[in-house]
């Protein structure tokens, strides 16, 4: 009797994990390597399957690391986005 509801609980769990249209990855923002669409050149050296960081200042001020993986086609796909610094405004 545990098991249908445990694997109920996991279904909700993992439904919450996926974003608007189904994509379970971050959109791109300003900023963003693939903003816009994927960059003309392509890495030719970095392995299919590696990753590398892109460090960048947002729209807001805020320092953002966006995470990148080299797809067999040598596009890129944005995997994750962490906001390291956030800015404080006064008024």
């Amino acid at each position: 009797m545990r098991t249908p509801i445990v694997l109920c609980a996991a279904a909700i769990g993992l439904a919450g994990c996926v974003t608007q249209g189904g994509n379970i990855y971050p959109e791109p923002i300003p900023g963003s390597i693939t903003y816009g669409g994927q960059p003309r050149s392509k890495l030719t050296k970095a392995p299919v399957g590696s990753w590398f960081h892109h460090r960048f200042t947002d729209q807001y001020g805020r320092t953002v690391e966006e995470t990148y993986v080299i797809q067999p086609d040598r596009s890129l796909l944005l995997t994750q986005r962490l906001v390291l610094e956030y800015s404080v405004h006064s008024h």
